[in-house]
């Protein structure tokens, strides 16, 4: 009671204000949610949780645990430096081993992929990390041999990436294990061909010593893939790479790998789109060169499978008919097998239909090809008229070479403006005559020789063109061209400059043609082209003063030149020889005047005024085949005094 006697005067508020209170949470950790335990006598009690640590206790504990981290850190480099230590300590592989290491572990590897290439597709990864090693014999290694296993496991298909919907659908498990081989082996195949890209841009002076080596073997792995498998994904990096390379007026040994990989793919293309690629790529790149570049490169048009081989194989309305299906073999009739008549009529309505099919297809196929064709044989027709209207030192030879060899190809709404600046070109080649680093000789010859076959390639389309500027001045180069003393060197001839030359007389060297032909050569097809080509009727003074001059020439000229200007007179004589006969006998001369062999147009030298005297020089050549090719010259043209010919009746 005595507990309780000042109850009265008790602030009771107070002392519940005072009293600390604890929220939900703080009484939940207070609670041991721990299960009772027994202990060894029996007594079962619960076991408290352990206090919650203070704000300052947490401090402690972090700086602790910080502590030990730094600890544990230090522990571990010492850990890595003792075992540098080790390794340093143990000897190391001769680079020598170790390449014979790597080439053991590349064949095996290779062997492996070749075996199973859809098991075992993913082992390229490891083929592809040498490629990234410090040794450059070891990243030639790999780049070669792993270049050589795309060339085996690579389909022969187009790889088709699957859509988002197409992954999601399930497959038999074939199927799936195909769709992995071909996603495997797609994208290590876009890996490699960044690797080679990164190591052909390498091809730089700054670059390190084993650096060209590296783009050397880069550009030949290229070059062997467009090559082998150029219908593959990816071939437009393979033509960005080959490109790249071709770009530079510098002549290496990855040059020429990259332009005959080029020919060969324009020659071996038969659906058109691989080529269209590559001149969309090639005329991309030499306009942004601004035509400063190597001549060889446009040297590789000539090769294109363009328009002209689909007169073989096909027409725009027709398609060449085939063997099978079409006239089938008939078999016997113990061999015949019996159908009812309803069978037979059934048959040959599937028969029809088939045939229908094909047709279709091939009309498809033709057309498109076509399409691909004709936006290739634009592009290079655009390339070759900047060329001509702009004239870039260098690039003028293949030019002509190839509107010559594309000539039946061309607009004849451009025919004019050609012949045009085929004239000009002309002019400029005599005015610059004493260039030395122009060919002013070659260059009219390729002229003569373009206007010729483009008037010849139109056909039954050929307009009423004078070309006898071209003529006369063929006339004119002949004589000049007699007296020089490179008319039988070609590019690829070795021989000795001139010691007599004027300084400023630069040997050409054989990369600095790319017509291979001769000039005795061109000056041959250029007579053919004027005297076995045209359609319309030939001057008789025209091809007496020919005549007459060629005789002449072929006294200064070599053997060989000599025998293919008596060969044109040949052939000459055969198709012309009453107009041609008095040239051979003072008898028959039917001129009046004097001969005028200085005049340029052959028309006015009046060359039956004279007589082929060279003919009796030329029997007493030094060449004995000059010899007896002249004394069958004379044959063909002796006349009898009755008027015959030898051996002909009366």
């Amino acid at each position: 009671m005595e507990r309780f006697a000042g109850a009265a005067n008790w602030n009771l508020e107070q002392s519940y204000e005072t009293k600390p209170r604890f929220s939900k949470k703080a009484k939940k950790e207070r609670e041991s949610n721990r299960l009772p335990i027994k202990t060894a006598g029996g007594i079962v009690q619960r076991v408290e949780a352990p206090p919650s640590p203070s704000a300052s206790d947490s401090e402690a504990s972090d700086d602790e645990g910080d502590a030990q981290k730094a600890t544990e850190l230090a522990e571990e480099l010492e850990r890595t430096k003792l075992r540098e230590k080790e390794e340093e300590k143990k000897p190391k592989v001769p680079e020598k081993q170790r390449v014979l290491e790597v080439k053991e572990e590349l064949a095996r590897t290779a062997a492996m992929i070749n075996e199973d290439p859809e098991e075992n597709i993913g082992m390229t990864k490891r083929l592809r990390e040498l490629i990234d090693d410090h040794n450059p014999t070891i990243q030639k290694l790999a780049m070669v041999a792993l270049m050589a296993v795309y060339k085996d496991v690579i389909p022969g298909y187009r790889i088709r990436p699957l859509t988002t919907e197409e992954e999601k659908v399930k497959v038999s498990k074939d199927v799936k294990k195909l769709r992995s081989f071909e996603q495997g082996i797609l994208s290590g195949y876009q890996v490699y061909l960044q690797k080679l890209m990164e190591i052909l841009r390498t091809r730089k002076p700054d670059a390190p010593p084993s650096a060209p080596g590296l783009a050397k073997s880069a550009a030949t792995c290229a070059c062997s893939l467009l090559t082998a498998v150029p219908h593959f994904n990816f071939r437009g990096e393979l033509l960005k790479m080959i490109v790249e390379v071709v770009s530079v007026r510098t002549v290496d040994e990855s040059f020429e790998r990259c332009r005959k990989a080029l020919e060969e793919l324009f020659r071996t293309d038969e659906d058109g789109n691989a080529s269209l690629e590559a001149v969309q790529l090639i005329t991309k790149m030499i306009k942004a060169k601004k035509y400063r570049i190597h001549e060889s490169v446009l040297n590789t048009f000539l090769h294109l499978r363009l328009l002209s081989e689909l007169d073989v194989k096909a027409s725009r309305d027709a398609i060449d008919k085939g063997g099978d299906g079409e006239n089938p073999k008939k078999r016997k009739k113990k061999d015949r097998e019996f159908r009812t008549k309803k069978a037979r009529k059934i048959a040959k309505e599937d028969a029809e239909i088939e045939k229908e099919m094909r047709e279709a297809d091939a009309t498809v196929s033709h057309e498109e090809r076509e399409k691909k064709q004709s936006e290739t044989l634009k592009l290079v027709f655009v390339t070759y008229f900047k060329i001509l209207r702009d004239r870039p030192e260098g690039l003028m030879a293949p030019t002509l070479e190839g509107l010559a060899k594309f000539a039946h190809l061309i607009n004849l709404d451009f025919f004019g403006d050609l012949l045009v600046a085929l004239k000009e070109l002309i002019a400029d080649s005599d005015t610059d005559a004493f260039d030395p680093d122009r060919d002013s000789t070659r260059e009219s010859l390729l002229c003569i020789i373009t206007a010729f076959t483009l008037l010849h390639g139109q056909g039954d389309k050929m307009l009423p063109v004078d070309l006898t500027f071209f003529t006369n001045h063929l006339y004119t180069t002949i004589l000049p061209l007699s007296l020089s003393a490179d008319i039988e060197f070609s590019s690829k001839s070795l021989h000795l400059p001139d010691p007599d030359a004027a300084p400023t007389d630069r040997p050409r060297t054989p990369s600095s043609k790319v017509n291979v032909s001769t000039m005795a050569e061109m000056l041959i097809r250029a007579l053919d082209a004027l005297f076995f080509q045209q359609t319309s009727a030939t001057n008789p003074l025209r091809i007496a003063a020919f005549t007459k001059r060629l005789m002449t020439s072929a006294l200064h000229v070599p053997e060989k030149s000599a025998l293919a200007e008596m060969g044109i007179i040949q052939k000459m004589g055969r198709r012309h020889r009453n107009r041609m006969v008095g040239l051979f006998s003072s008898e028959e001369a039917v001129g009046d005047g004097v001969f005028r062999p200085e005049v340029e147009e052959p028309e006015r030298s009046n060359p039956y005024a004279t007589t082929v005297w060279e003919s009796v020089l030329l029997e007493k050549h030094y060449s004995p085949k000059v010899q007896e090719a002249t004394k069958a010259l004379g044959k063909t043209f002796v006349v009898q005094a009755d008027g015959t010919r030898r051996g002909q009746r009366r």
